[in-house]
């Protein structure tokens, strides 16, 4: 049965799902379980983001832009559009398994918008250290 997101538990069940489907996907768990050292503390900081994005609660500490620019760069620029397409597939399927509501349909749309910003910003970034 399929329920609203309401609250924190929601959202680290949303996040513990999705990054289960991450992991294992071929194409691009490399990605992350090369990056991601300590799996729990990440989740966490995840579950943070996601939370503050949602409700507005105010735990999350980072800059997720200056972070997927550094693993851009750790891969040699290489992360494209279709990475990132696989990962807003895994996001919207977590979803639609296991939630219903208003809720969903944001976390959707933030979630694409967060994609388009975090390529964007990788690209030009890679920009800047042509140049330099």
């Amino acid at each position: 049965m399929k329920k609203q997101i309401n609250n924190r538990a929601d959202v680290e069940l949303l996040v513990h799902q999705f990054y289960t489907k991450i992991r294992a996907d071929e194409e691009i768990c490399f990605y992350f379980n090369t990056i991601i050292k300590d799996w729990e503390a990440h989740l966490e900081k995840l579950t943070d983001f996601w939370e503050m994005n949602l409700f507005g609660v105010k735990k999350y500490n980072g800059n997720p832009l200056a972070v997927h620019n550094q693993v851009d760069a750790h891969f040699d620029g290489k992360i494209t559009s279709a990475e990132f397409g696989i990962w807003l597939n895994h996001w919207a399927q977590t979803l639609d398994e296991h939630f219903e509501g208003e809720n969903v349909e944001i976390l959707k749309r933030r979630a694409r918008k967060m994609s388009t910003f975090l390529y964007a910003s990788m690209f030009q970034h890679r920009q800047k250290e042509s140049e330099v």
